[in-house]
């Protein structure tokens, strides 16, 4: 019901967008971003509600934008000036709670994640 495609490999100080196709219940209140590095626990990176409210971790503030386009049920992040520590697993994933979540295991849906390689 999510899935995430995007990624790939770029330098550092590239950009990359990655996009989050959902359907049915999984294009909920909440839809966001996550990932996971090897050997590093998934972590939060940005969420948006339907309304178009939106949180990010502070590692991505002012380099990563999340939007959503309620039309095509579809959910982007875009992604500037790429670090090497960016590396990793993307996940989109979405959930239908009233209040906005950094915690993974509030999700409900997730996608099946997308490689971001940033090379120095």
């Amino acid at each position: 019901q999510l899935q995430a495609s995007g990624g790939g490999l770029v330098q550092a100080g590239g950009s990359l967008r990655l996009s989050c196709a959902a359907s049915g219940r999984a294009f909920s209140r909440f839809t966001g971003w996550f990932r996971q590095a090897p050997e590093k626990e998934r972590e939060f990176v940005a969420v948006i509600s339907f309304g178009g409210i939106t949180d990010y971790a502070d590692s991505v503030k002012g380099r990563f934008t999340i939007s959503r386009d309620n039309a095509k049920n579809m959910v982007y992040l875009q992604m500037n000036n790429l670090k090497p520590e960016d590396t990793a697993v993307y996940y989109c994933a979405a959930h239908e709670k009233i209040w906005s979540t950094r915690a993974p295991h509030f999700y409900d849906y997730w996608g099946q994640g997308t490689k971001v390689t940033v090379s120095r």
